[in-house]
């Protein structure tokens, strides 16, 4: 019903944010639990990256390349945001205990306290997103 308007894009862009924070939640939550496990590899979440580029490149181009083969990669052809996917990344760079494994807990939890106010943040817009519409409708 409300697909092709603002309303209807802002709330699949809220909806598929609080999804990745649900998905992000599990990941600490491992991370967490695999603490004390020698050689674990803690995962994070990337997305909202990718996201803020697809949204940007549906604004149009940033700037006109030349092309002078057929091979070469455009930069103009926009990326639908529904496509973006979260990615678990492992992360090998960083090494915390002599037994391998590189989670950090203070940093686990400081992600957990990050990612429940962000997911609150979320349910406040979409609560703000429907206030709207009910105003609108009164």
């Amino acid at each position: 019903m409300f697909e092709n308007t603002s309303f209807g894009k802002s709330l699949d862009i809220l909806k598929r944010t609080m999804d990745v924070s649900l998905l992000r939640r599990e990941v600490i939550a491992n991370n967490i639990a695999n603490a004390e496990t020698p050689n674990f590899k803690r995962t994070d979440v990337t997305f909202e990256a990718s996201l803020t580029k697809a949204l940007n490149s549906e604004k149009g181009k940033p700037f006109e390349m030349k092309l002078t083969r057929d091979k070469h990669i455009t930069n103009d052809k926009p990326v639908d945001y529904k496509t973006i996917m979260p990615r678990r990344v492992l992360d090998y760079t960083t090494q915390a205990d002599s037994n391998g494994n590189n989670v950090d807990i203070e940093k686990e939890m400081m992600d957990v306290v990050k990612n429940q106010m962000r997911y609150q943040l979320l349910t406040q817009s979409v609560s703000k997103e429907f206030q709207t519409i009910n105003k609108v409708i009164s």
